[in-house]
């Protein structure tokens, strides 16, 4: 296709398929910050609160292999363009939202049209940039719209709540689409599989639900502790559909996910880094604006704007990943950004209410910089460890890293801090145990319609068992990274692969 279409027709279509990324990002960030509107308006438990945020996430990391295979064999600008008008429609309705279980309910369903673009905008762009030197430069740019939407999202947000509801927040991506759909029903060129062999139902309905499964488990433990036995037969039954899935694709011989690719290191490797990437990263985003807006008090835009520094620092280091793999080797870049997201980390764990904004700028920067190399890099080394006719598959593989991993971050560091929360929250004395330890946001609600010297003690109090499980979070996430880097170091050790890959200038 580098051939047949002109450099300007190229690169247009980069632009829409980095437009179509930069969306689903947003939507993963820009609720952050509208977390305590919507839990004030809507008044959801604090289950439905994580459900809130999780929804979205967690669907589409469970129908990303689903969609890659669909669009492998439908089209993948015709999903494109399907998914990316469904997805403006669901946010005029999640806007809308009159209860919390609507809201979570439309989540659900755009987190399911976003998994439509996802994997034809990586397959495409190994499609249509067939000349390895592009194929590096436009994969750095794709992987750029992910670390500007994490700085975009929590922004624009912040510039809406200041003047408009938190519904607004959803609307921010609906007069993008229109001129999206537009443009790349005219530039981008069709592409699929020419035999992609039957597409199996039941591997489908298997992924979909050991994922749910696991993760309900989860916010179950995180909401009502260990002793419930429905949050376990969740988490061994989903497990055991995950397995059933794993032993179902090794028999299969057209599989949603080709499991013998896991048995080469180097994609191995280039997943796990981009799953615990996504970790660490979503889980600071999403809870860092709660930081900073319920305990140091920012506005929404303040909050927005202290996020920056992660936004920009992750954006240049994406660009320039590239050419750093060039002179090193992907092994050397992976290991060292996936570091970088464990050294942030464990500067956060070290969080308190007045910690001064020049050290927290600087550790979200190291964040960025090791998001931005490592989701370029460990992008090219999945996609181009397959044949062209593979590449849905091998981008929802790397999609759905990253999105799982997305996802898993607000369910870990959300169960790990509502569980400390709970476990060191203090009430003060003549008020009932339970008073505001369901969450933060409803303490601060209740705190402040009590008496002056009590409503304070309790805000004290809350915001302290809030750091505490902040803390606890930061410190497990960046022991698990710090992990990851090691393992990575080992298991990217093919220099021959790592030089086709990033052919130097």
């Amino acid at each position: 296709m580098s051939q047949l279409y002109s450099p300007v027709r190229r690169w247009t279509a980069l632009g829409v398929l980095a437009l179509a990324t930069l969306l689903v990002m947003i939507e993963i960030t820009a609720l952050a910050l509208a977390m305590p509107y919507i839990a004030a308006d809507l008044r959801p438990e604090a289950t439905a609160e994580l459900w809130i945020g999780d929804a979205y996430a967690f669907m589409m990391a469970g129908t990303l292999v689903t969609m890659g295979t669909l669009a492998d064999r439908v089209g993948r600008k015709k999903l494109l363009l399907l998914g990316a008008t469904c997805f403006g429609l669901l946010s005029f309705a999640a806007a809308f939202a009159p209860t919390a279980g609507v809201l979570i309910a439309v989540r659900a369903l755009m987190g399911l049209a976003a998994a439509t673009l996802m994997p034809p905008t990586l397959s495409l762009i190994r499609n249509i940039f067939t000349d390895p030197r592009e194929r590096v430069v436009a994969m750095g740019v794709w992987a750029a719209m992910i670390s500007a939407g994490m700085g975009i999202g929590p922004l624009a947000s912040g510039v809406l709540l200041e003047h408009f509801w938190w519904g607004s927040v959803f609307l921010i991506k609906v007069p993008v689409i229109v001129p999206l759909v537009i443009v790349g029903a005219l530039v981008i060129p069709e592409s699929r599989n020419p035999a992609p062999g039957p597409w199996d139902l039941p591997s489908v309905a298997l992924s979909i639900v050991g994922i749910v499964g696991v993760v309900y488990a989860m916010k179950q433990i995180a909401s009502y502790g260990v002793g419930q036995p429905v949050e376990w037969a969740a988490a061994v039954g989903g497990i055991g559909v995950l397995m059933l899935f794993a032993r179902r694709q090794r028999r299969l011989c057209t599989p949603l996910i080709d499991i013998a690719l896991f048995a080469k290191p180097r994609f191995s490797g280039a997943v796990l880094a981009n799953v615990l990437t996504a970790i660490g990263i979503t889980g600071v985003v999403y809870f860092i604006a709660q930081y900073l807006q319920m305990v140091q008090g920012a506005t929404p835009l303040s909050a927005g704007l202290q996020q920056l520094p992660m936004a920009v620092c992750a954006l240049l280091a994406s660009l320039l990943a590239g050419r750093i793999a060039t002179h090193t080797s992907a092994r050397a870049v992976v290991s060292g950004a996936v570091g970088l997201v464990g050294l942030g980390l464990a500067g956060l764990a070290a969080l308190s209410a007045g910690m001064p904004y020049v050290v927290l700028a600087v550790l979200l920067g190291l964040l960025g910089i090791g998001m931005g190399l490592a989701s370029a890099v460990t992008t090219d080394v999945i996609v181009t460890s397959v044949r062209k006719e593979e590449a849905g598959a091998a981008s929802a593989i790397s999609e759905t890293g990253f999105e799982l991993g997305a996802a898993l971050g607000i369910a870990i560091f959300g169960t790990i801090l509502t569980a400390t929360y709970r476990g060191t929250l203090t009430v003060p004395v003549g008020l009932h145990p339970d008073t505001g330890r369901d969450s933060l946001g409803n303490a601060l609600a209740e705190a402040a319609n009590l008496p002056a010297g009590v409503g304070e003690q309790l805000t004290s109090a809350a915001r302290d068992a809030y750091i505490s499980g902040l803390q606890l979070a930061h410190a497990v996430s960046a022991v698990l990274l710090f992990g990851c880097a090691a393992a990575c170091w080992f298991m990217l050790r093919d220099r021959v692969s790592e030089r086709r890959s990033y052919p130097r200038r």
